[in-house]
């Protein structure tokens, strides 16, 4: 009796620990989003629209990811088809905005006569649009499946999780690359850069948990 009662009271408390980083990836995404409109000021210049447009790129993936969350998500009552479709409705506006802010950025360089995909956060960012978008693609034997022929649905569930979470903590990455640029330090103090870098690493923390946590739960059920 000892042994179940410590085992449901160790359940209880991951569970909590899951849904109140579920919670704080939220709010966090938000805050970010927010402070990063403010700051760029959208439409005050073609290179406005590039942070803003990436930032709510990298805002959409967090929420399309966390649809599925059992701790976090806020549709948790919705059916799992109903889930799929608002996932993918945000992972399409996640790409479309990440297309316009690498659009923007790379017009801007253009206009201005400046190279480009000099830094690594340029060359970083590319790389991350464009297995984004690979990464979307990829995804679309899961809602037809017979373009997979000879794929059970729940391996190409399992590397979809998996790359997409590689997609998201390139994102992170990324998007960290971006807040040391020379455009963002001249617009912070220093405490706020660090409170804006904590961010992106605390939403990888809690998506990395949410994976992570639905592979394993899926291994146990196998066993």
């Amino acid at each position: 009796m000892g042994h179940i009662k410590e085992s449901e009271s160790e359940s209880g408390f991951y569970s909590c620990t899951r849904a109140t980083s579920a919670v704080l990836a939220h709010l966090v995404c938000i805050i970010f989003t927010v402070c990063v409109a403010l700051l760029s000021h959208p439409g005050s210049s073609l290179f406005s629209w590039h942070p803003f447009c990436m930032t709510l790129a990298f805002f959409f993936m967090t929420e399309a990811i966390l649809v599925f969350s059992p701790h976090g998500s806020l549709i948790k009552s919705f059916s799992h088809k109903a889930k799929g479709c608002v996932h993918w409705i945000l992972q399409g506006l996640c790409v479309s905005c990440a297309v316009l802010g690498l659009a923007a950025i790379s017009y801007n360089k253009h206009l201005n006569a400046k190279a480009h995909f000099t830094s690594w956060h340029g060359l970083l960012g590319l790389l991350t649009v464009c297995v984004l978008g690979l990464q979307s693609l990829a995804a679309m034997p899961l809602i037809y499946h017979s373009l997979a022929k000879g794929w059970s649905l729940a391996k190409l569930k399992r590397y979809h999780s998996a790359s997409g979470l590689v997609t998201y903590i390139l994102c992170s990455v990324s998007l960290i690359l971006g807040l040391c640029s020379a455009w963002f330090t001249a617009s912070v103090k220093e405490y706020t850069w660090y409170l804006s870098a904590l961010c992106p690493a605390l939403s990888v923390l809690a998506i990395m948990n949410q994976v992570t946590s639905a592979y394993m739960a899926k291994k146990r059920l196998q066993y």
